[in-house]
């Protein structure tokens, strides 16, 4: 699925997504959302997507 468009969604759609997506698995070893957003949870790492400020897409290039 792709992330909403700031422009055609809303807040509480964007944080759902985000939410739904990267959802903690309990498994770090499996999982790899921790490390990759370097122990920041992904509501933190994508908070100003959410706001609608940023990309998702600008976002997610900082961490690759």
């Amino acid at each position: 699925m792709r992330p909403p468009e700031i422009e055609k969604s809303t807040v509480e759609e964007r944080e759902r997504y985000v939410h739904e997506t990267f959802q903690c698995k309990g498994d770090c070893d499996y999982c790899g959302f921790c490390a990759m957003y370097h122990g920041k949870t992904p509501e933190v790492v994508y908070d100003e997507y959410i706001k609608g400020k940023r990309s998702f897409l600008e976002i997610a290039q900082m961490y690759r």
